[in-house]
């Protein structure tokens, strides 16, 4: 491992583009559950009942009591870990160009990230589905349910819901990133949710090294990346910066 480190560090050092791509696993080390697999939110809750956008229309309270106050009050407390500290630090050292995330959480951009396409969405923010008012979710209360923006409309996430479409824009952006970087990180995730997962084939195939960063070989380790980084996406974030910046 301590040579792939090492490895990693000096194709990122070479590298003037790079793009990562992160999923659920990086904000995991930050206490936030994943939706899907083990332990995952759709094991206690069924996304068709809950979280598809008309279940939310037909009985918001519902859907705000049982899935969307469990979710703020987790996202409420979440900070960035040392796995969005090490991108944002990669991007303050001038080699990450944007982070293009599956997560609703907005840790990227707590942690210093100032380009971050948000394929699904932000939970960090509410809006009001009257005047279309934006809120910060940490401003928004939980006294009344739903709760309301001040012109008495009802409060909803700004994140897409089952049944809505990923605004179009955060996908030919993210396509036309990948299809210029010259290395890609893919972060927590095993890229299989489509389109996300198209986005390390688009780098591959214009030239760029794809690097895993995962505890697991996933599907995407044995078809895409060039090699796989195996562990929790913080302690190699920090082994990778030390080999890039090592302390004076």
């Amino acid at each position: 491992m301590a040579d792939l480190i090492k490895k990693a560090a000096g194709d990122i050092a070479a590298s003037r583009k790079i793009v990562a791509l992160t999923g659920a696993g990086i904000s995991v080390e930050s206490g936030i559950p994943p939706f899907r697999g083990k332990g995952g939110v759709w094991e206690k809750f069924d996304p068709m009942e809950y979280a598809h956008i008309d279940a939310f229309m037909r009985d918001p309270e519902k859907v705000w009591r049982a899935l969307i106050g469990e979710m703020k009050s987790t996202l409420d407390t979440a900070r960035p870990n040392d796995a969005h500290l090490g991108l944002a630090r990669l991007e303050s050292l001038g080699y990450l160009q944007t982070v293009i995330t599956q997560n609703v959480d907005g840790l990227h951009q707590m942690a210093g990230n100032s380009d971050v396409i948000e394929f699904h969405g932000s939970f960090a923010v509410m809006e009001c589905l009257e005047c279309r008012r934006e809120i910060d979710t940490a401003d928004v209360t939980l006294e009344e349910m739903p709760p309301k923006c001040m012109c008495g409309g009802i409060l909803r996430p700004a994140c897409i819901f089952f049944g809505e479409l990923i605004p179009p824009e955060h996908l030919t952006r993210s396509q036309a990133i990948s299809a210029r970087c010259d290395l890609m990180l893919v972060v927590g995730t095993s890229a299989v949710v489509q389109p996300a997962a198209f986005m390390p084939v688009i780098a591959k195939q214009s030239g760029a090294t794809v690097i895993e960063i995962n505890p697991e070989s996933t599907p995407l380790t044995h078809t895409t990346s060039d090699y796989l980084l195996k562990g929790r996406a913080g302690d190699v974030m920090n082994a990778l910066l030390q080999e890039i910046e090592p302390p004076a």
